[in-house]
């Protein structure tokens, strides 16, 4: 079994579940009393976050950059990070290590054709659904990804901010965030991204009648499967 880096902290909620939903599939895969090789490095979000808003992005590189770097040199045979919005570091990451770096838009992407999805409904931050980063990397793969309009996305931004990444679950957000994905739905949808790791803290696949991706847990499933491929130096090469 090859060793995961876990770049976290972005937030400290939605990499809680990475901890957890990487072990369980390492024990469904093994069994018995297998877990993960995990390392984790989780930063304060909230310098980040500030630099989010004040669009210092090369700032957020350079802070991610280094994590990720002392992950590689701590033990980690590949690094996953831990939320989509700062994939838009993913460049800088990648050049600062030498092991593999699993992106999150690309597992996603991955299971939205194995779902026969071809316009998702993007529930993410506000940077994730505006940016380009994201989105282009889903066009790539042949995906035609919708976004809500933009009192919606100001709504979900603060919802993920103000609630989600502190541990709030909101009944009245959830029916909010469950009018965006109807309304994305008579736009055509059909599918839909928890494009932000903290969504699936808000809703659940069972409360949409169309394909879902979380993405948080369809990145975990990905490094595991790295993790545990016996054709990799470093794997167990059990199955």
């Amino acid at each position: 079994m090859r060793t995961i880096g876990v770049l976290g902290g972005m937030s400290a909620e939605s990499t809680a579940v990475y901890y957890r939903e990487l072990n369980r599939l390492v024990r469904e895969r093994l069994g018995g009393l297998h877990s993960a090789e995990l390392l984790i490095r989780s930063v304060d979000f909230a310098p980040i976050a500030e630099l989010q808003a004040a669009d210092r992005w090369d700032e957020t590189g350079a802070i991610l950059a280094e994590a990720a770097r002392r992950l590689e040199m701590a033990g980690a045979d590949l690094v996953i990070l831990a939320t989509n919005t700062m994939h838009l570091n993913a460049d800088a990451i990648r050049q600062a290590i030498s092991v593999p770096f699993l992106h999150i838009g690309d597992a996603t992407a991955a299971v939205l054709k194995a779902r026969g999805v071809s316009r998702p409904l993007l529930l993410a931050t506000r940077f994730t659904m505006e940016k380009d980063f994201y989105k282009d990397r889903l066009k790539a793969a042949g995906l035609e990804p919708l976004i809500p309009d933009a009192p919606d996305r100001a709504r979900l931004q603060s919802i993920i901010y103000d609630e989600l990444c502190q541990g709030v679950i909101d009944a009245g957000s959830k029916a909010r965030a469950l009018e965006m994905v109807a309304k994305g739905r008579a736009a055509g949808a059909d599918g839909v991204i928890f494009g932000c790791t903290e969504v699936g803290l808000l809703l659940s696949p069972r409360d949409i009648d169309v394909p879902v991706v979380d993405t948080a847990i369809v990145h975990c499933e990905a490094a595991v499967e790295s993790a545990l491929d016996p054709s990799l130096p470093g794997s167990s090469g059990i199955t």
